[in-house]
C-alpha cells in the first residue's frame, strides 16, 4: 500500500496548479478519455503476445488513468480514490452473495442468472433513487463509446436480459439470410450507398447477435480473422519476394495461388 500511497501524492503533484506538469494540468475527464481507450487497446495487445512485462506495464498506466480521473473529480469535490475502491468493494461483494454470505450455488449457469438479476436489481434501485431525475430507459446505461461491436453485443444482452431475444439460434440465421437478401436487393440500385450501409448493419448485427447465443466474443472473434488474414497475406508477400517479385509485380491470380496455399500451410 506504500507503492499506492506514493502514486497517489505523485498525481497530486503533476496536477499542482503552480509546479505541477503543465499538460497533466490542464486535462479534464473529457479530454483523457481518448488516451483511456488506447492504454486499454494496449493491454489486450500485451495479452495477446503473452508479453508478461508487457501486462505489467499496461495495467499500470491504466491504474494511473483511473488515479487521475479521481484526482479530477476530488479537485470538483465529487469524489475520490477512496471513494472508487469503496463503491467497488461494497459492489463485489453485494454481486457475489455465495462468496461473501451463506447463498449456495452449485455451477456456472446458476451464477450468471443470479449475477444478472443482481445487475437487473441495481439498475432498478438506481431508477427509483433518481426520481427528480429523467427516468432511465432500459438501454441508456449501454455505453455508445466503446467499438461498435461490443455496443451491439451489450444491447443485444439488455435486451435479452427482459426477455426480448432469439428463442433458437437457428432464427437468427434464417434472419443473416434475409437480411443478406437485403443487401443484394439494395446494391442492385444506382447511387443507393446510404441503403445499403443500413442493410450492411443490421447483417453485421445479426452476425454478433449469433456469436452472442453461442457465448463468443464477437469482438476476439473478428480480431481472430484480422490477425488470420495478416498470417496469409504476409504469406504471399514473403513467397513473392523469394520469387524475386513485389505485391506491385504480383497478378491477381497469383496473388490467389499464394492465398490459397497459405490457408493449407498456416492456421
Amino acid at each position: 500500500m506504500k507503492e499506492l500511497d506514493k502514486l497517489l501524492l505523485i498525481m497530486k503533484s503533476l496536477r499542482d496548479p503552480v509546479n505541477g506538469c503543465p499538460w497533466d494540468r490542464e486535462q479534464t475527464i473529457d479530454s483523457i478519455k481518448g488516451y483511456t481507450i488506447e492504454e486499454a487497446y494496449e493491454l489486450v495487445d500485451a495479452i495477446k503476445s503473452n508479453d508478461m512485462d508487457g501486462i505489467r506495464d499496461e495495467l499500470g498506466d491504466l491504474l494511473f488513468h483511473i488515479i487521475f480521473y479521481s484526482e479530477m473529480a476530488d479537485e470538483d469535490k465529487q469524489f475520490n480514490f477512496e471513494d472508487v475502491v469503496k463503491q467497488l468493494n461494497q459492489k463485489l461483494e453485494r454481486r457475489h452473495p455465495h462468496v461473501f454470505s451463506d447463498t449456495q450455488l452449485d455451477n456456472k449457469k446458476q451464477v450468471k442468472e443470479l449475477w444478472e438479476q443482481i445487475k437487473k436489481q441495481e439498475r432498478k434501485n438506481a431508477s427509483n433513487n433518481n426520481k427528480n431525475k429523467k427516468e432511465k430507459r432500459l438501454l441508456d446505461d449501454v455505453a455508445k463509446h466503446m467499438p461498435a461491436i461490443q455496443t451491439a453485443a451489450r444491447l443485444q444482452k439488455r435486451a435479452a436480459s427482459i426477455g426480448f431475444d432469439w428463442s433458437e439460434s437457428k432464427d437468427i440465421l434464417d434472419k443473416m439470410k434475409e437480411e443478406l437478401l437485403e443487401v443484394s436487393e439494395a446494391m442492385d440500385k444506382s447511387d443507393n450507398l446510404d441503403h445499403i450501409a443500413e442493410e450492411l448493419g443490421d447483417l453485421m448485427f445479426c452476425c454478433i447477435n449469433l456469436a452472442r447465443h453461442y457465448q463468443i466474443d464477437s469482438e476476439l472473434a473478428l480480431q481472430g480473422t484480422n490477425d488470420k488474414f495478416i498470417r496469409r497475406f504476409n504469406y504471399i508477400e514473403a513467397s513473392l519476394i523469394k520469387q524475386n517479385k513485389s505485391l506491385d509485380d504480383a497478378t491477381l491470380e497469383e496473388m490467389d495461388a499464394l492465398w490459397d496455399e497459405a490457408k493449407l500451410k498456416l492456421n
